[in-house]
């Protein structure tokens, strides 16, 4: 009998959402879903859609300071004052938007959602695609993010006892996320992103392993402009894996931001969302329940098909060879490439693989000097 897989959407996130100019497209998770349907990857007895519920203002206050989500309320009905720009709302990073506090309690209360399906045993597998909103911290918004719907899910399955594990693939350092979790061991949160020396925030640093208790279970791999699959998925087989395995997590929550593929907009990586297939089916073997979340994706044709991707291989494990049904031309808007929801392989790396092998090599030995001691590896 296969494991309960939820998909998290409803038609109420369509309206609504960040501003036609922001570079985050709110329409990805609906279009994502479309795609799902069209194909029929939610046509399965273990599948399900499930509509999202408002994250409440208790469960976001467990992490984020009563003005600030005042401010966010006060802003969404129109009223902005110096404060809220203190608290980084207004910004070009963070624009403000008609009822924006409804829209993301909704976003994020679908990551919230996810963790109790999982605790109830209702769902294996949950991706709640409107969430990963992993830059805010708990008095300021940062890059797009205002409720940090991952911390809130994290925090949900660690207060019921349970070891988690977040595995961060957004091309930018999960800055809010590390800073909440930087003292805990009941939490480890592992981010793999473009060095902060070439990408914003500027953090995740090897050296950026957390204090006290907490020390040992941050992980940064900050990896150079141009990484490419081959030596990506040699980097997580080869630091990450081994950490995860040791760290022996009850549940993994997955941020699948889809920035760090070739031709992102706002990043600099190389990846094709094969490497994340990859990844993903590695995940899903080691058998606890995964909660995923979407996260940054600034091609949005490139993150929605990828996502259905994902999706298939977290609702189906490794059966996702779906190459041969016919599915270039208007359904997936790439008429040169027949391949279905994977990309084709990227002949160049632009011109510095060799380059990009040594430092990403350098950045392994490091994480296992560094932490591969502290786990008894």
């Amino acid at each position: 009998m296969e494991e309960k897989a939820s998909l998290i959407y409803s038609d109420s996130l369509a309206t609504g959402g960040y501003p036609d100019d922001c570079p985050l497209d709110s329409a990805r998770a609906g279009r994502t879903v479309e795609i799902i349907q069209s194909l029929g990857l939610l046509n399965y007895q273990h599948c399900s859609m499930i509509a999202p519920e408002p994250a409440s203002r208790e469960s976001m206050e467990r992490f984020h300071v009563p003005e600030y989500l005042d401010a966010l309320y006060r802003c969404g009905k129109g009223n902005h004052d110096f404060r809220a720009l203190q608290m980084g709302l207004g910004t070009p990073d963070n624009p403000i938007f008609k009822d924006m506090f409804e829209y993301l309690a909704l976003a994020s209360g679908g990551t919230t959602l996810g963790a109790n399906l999982i605790l109830k045993g209702d769902a294996h597998v949950v991706f709640n695609l409107a969430g990963g909103f992993h830059h805010a911290t708990s008095d300021r918004a940062s890059g797009f993010c205002f409720i940090n719907d991952v911390v809130l899910g994290c925090m949900t399955l660690a207060d019921a006892g349970k070891r988690v594990l977040l595995l961060d693939l957004d091309a930018h350092h999960g800055d809010g996320t590390q800073t909440a979790f930087y003292n805990r061991d009941d939490i480890m949160t592992i981010s793999m992103h473009e060095s902060g020396k070439t990408l914003f925030p500027g953090t995740g640093m090897v050296d950026e392993i957390g204090i006290g208790k907490g020390k040992g279970f941050s992980v940064n791999l900050p990896l150079p402009v141009g990484t490419y699959d081959d030596i990506y998925y040699q980097a997580f087989q080869e630091a990450v894996m081994p950490l995860m395995q040791s760290f022996n997590p009850d549940v993994i929550v997955l941020e699948l931001g889809m920035d760090a593929l070739a031709g992102d907009p706002l990043a600099h990586l190389n990846l094709t969302n094969n490497c994340y297939a990859d990844i993903v089916a590695d995940v899903i073997e080691l058998t606890p329940p995964v909660l995923a979340v979407g996260g940054g994706g600034y091609n949005a044709q490139n993150t929605v098909r990828s996502w259905a991707l994902m999706w298939n291989i977290l609702a189906n494990g490794r059966d996702d060879n779906i190459a041969n049904l016919g599915l270039s031309g208007v359904l997936l808007e790439n008429t040169a490439w027949s391949g279905g929801l994977r990309d084709k392989p990227l002949l160049s790396h632009g011109g510095h693989r060799v380059t990009v092998e040594q430092e990403v090599k350098k950045i392994i030995t490091q994480i296992k000097n560094l932490h591969f001691k502290l786990h008894n590896l």
